[in-house]
């Protein structure tokens, strides 16, 4: 069945290498300490970890921007380095997703050097160069995704060059055949050393309008909002031949055999399902951010979730999301007893999910001085920075949680003595704790990874039920948004037993009728 591929019934785990283990005493994490984690990573219970980009870099935007697609910065460690890890996670039985960006390079590549020697080089059309608007400004209205104009003029030659994000990231051209098998010769590169897939940076950005038409405007847009969001991104973004790019990129995976395309993708639900591509062509699992923006009610969920279900193309796979490095905590959006709820669904809903480091710990925003600020989209544009999901994992109550044996790179959370891998493990009612059963759940009932789903209608209002199926099983998830304790009905032809509460100390209880729910409280019940 095709539900066996391992990226089906499995769970990913994001971690962004600079914040997750230091091992040479720099307050930067590196490629050796996530190896040394890996053995947490398989008690805890996931299936595969994805990492944040480990390329040579200048580290403007802190790894996105990549000079080199087939090499590792020293300040990650080596090739060998990279290699030693995905040894040591496959014989954990760990698969490895790396993070691809292949829509823009950094100003430092070589090939950018070369294109921007002369309008003659050869390498020329390998990025997008326009020449000025009649009045000298920009060659139309698109705008960086951190804040300003999308386009830097290069006086040396007299034209400007594109870039969705900043300035050192130009865009590569993706309407030259030359460029794409340029990189797919470097996602070869990786597939040969082991990689098990590749979640694609910003791959609905790949193709732009050949007209460079510009984007109008963004009736919808308030000051509160980043400059980006001024205009819609109808002409710079989401273009209908990115579909033929992105069925390239699965072809060259398919060479390898069960390898995941995942792609990251913020658009509205409609649009994103056209990233299944035409036959399921397309990506793996595009990213599905949605309960990154939808409001934390039980009624806009169960709407998401139902809308989701029903928008998937035919064979299409689902994916959950709750955070990652771009976004901020889910602690911190909603408060730690919720996240507790958000754990219990993002780990029982149909679908691959995936985690984000330090999440299982209940990590919430930490505070960064100004003085600390190292996102340059903080500095560009106040108020937006990243910082504060980006900060170190906290492993024990010694110096620094045990990330470094100095100063990391970015603060630790106030209450790291007590927020941490060590204090929390052995905790029955610990977040930790309710990650790792919950994972363990899923890996005991196919129910859970690759069962069917069905919305249950219930009340009150403030809950959210739905029922998981597989092997002659039924599972029923029961979910309190609520601060109140509410009493919820079962049916009465069936009796149920309590697997997991995200309260402690209710796991075999048994139910007929009703259940009663604590404030904030889920429970998975098995029908016996």
């Amino acid at each position: 069945m095709a539900e066996t591929v391992w990226w089906k019934r499995g769970t990913v785990y994001q971690v962004y290498p600079r914040s997750f283990q230091d091992t040479n005493g720099d307050g930067v994490g590196d490629l050796a300490g996530i190896t040394q984690r890996l053995d947490y990573l398989a008690w805890l219970g996931v299936d595969a970890v994805w990492i944040s980009p480990v390329y040579p870099s200048p580290m403007a935007d802190y790894g996105y921007d990549v000079a080199d697609y087939c090499g590792i910065d020293p300040l990650f460690g080596t090739l060998a380095d990279f290699d030693a890890l995905v040894a040591e996670a496959h014989r954990r039985k760990l698969k490895v997703i790396l993070d691809f960006v292949p829509n823009h390079t950094s100003i430092a590549h070589p090939w950018f050097a070369e294109a921007r020697a002369s309008r003659e080089s050869p390498r020329r059309d390998w990025y997008i160069w326009r020449d000025p608007a009649p009045d000298g400004g920009p060659p139309n209205n698109w705008l960086s995704n951190f804040g300003g104009p999308a386009w830097t003029l290069d006086p040396a030659t007299g034209q400007y060059y594109y870039h969705a994000f900043l300035r050192e990231q130009p865009d590569l051209n993706w309407r030259n055949p030359a460029v794409r098998a340029a990189m797919y010769d470097a996602m070869r590169f990786w597939l040969e050393r082991g990689v098990d897939g590749f979640r694609v940076d910003v791959i609905w950005h790949l193709i732009k309008d050949d007209d460079f038409r510009n984007n109008p405007a963004n009736p919808d847009f308030a000051a509160h909002l980043p400059e980006i969001n001024r205009f819609t991104q109808v002409y710079s973004a989401d273009r209908p031949e990115v579909l033929d790019v992105i069925a390239e990129m699965r072809a060259v995976m398919r060479a390898y055999g069960e390898r995941v395309l995942i792609g990251e993708i913020y658009l509205p639900m409609e649009r994103l399902m056209a990233y299944y591509g035409p036959d399921l062509s397309g990506a793996d699992m595009p990213f599905n951010f949605q309960l990154i923006q939808t409001p934390w009610r039980a009624d806009a969920v169960a709407e998401l979730v139902e809308n989701y279900e029903a928008a998937l193309p035919e064979g299409g796979w689902p994916n959950w999301v709750l955070g990652n490095h771009d976004q901020p905590r889910i602690a911190a959006r909603i408060g730690e007893r919720q996240a507790r709820i958000a754990a219990m669904l993002l780990l029982t809903l149909r679908g691959t999910p995936t985690l984000y480091y330090g999440d299982e710990l209940g990590l919430g925003r930490v505070p960064i001085p100004p003085d600390r600020v190292r996102d340059p989209w903080e500095q560009n544009e106040p108020g937006h920075g990243r910082d504060p999901e980006r900060t170190p994992m906290q492993w024990d109550g010694g110096p620094q949680a045990g990330f470094s044996s100095v100063e990391p790179w970015l603060p630790l959370s106030p209450d790291a003595e007590t927020r941490n891998v060590e204090a929390l493990q052995d905790v029955p009612g610990s977040m930790l704790t309710l990650y790792r059963r919950l994972l363990a759940l899923r890996r005991e009932h196919a129910a859970l990874s690759t069962g069917s789903y069905r919305t249950v209608a219930t009340q009150p209002e403030e809950v959210f039920a739905y029922e998981r199926a597989a092997e002659g099983r039924v599972l029923r998830v029961v979910l309190n948004f609520g601060e109140g304790a509410h009493e919820i009905p079962l049916p009465e032809e069936t009796a149920w037993v309590v697997l997991l509460s995200s309260n402690a100390g209710r796991a075999g209880e048994r139910a007929t009728g009703r259940i009663v729910l604590a404030g904030a409280e889920g429970v998975i019940l098995l029908a016996v």
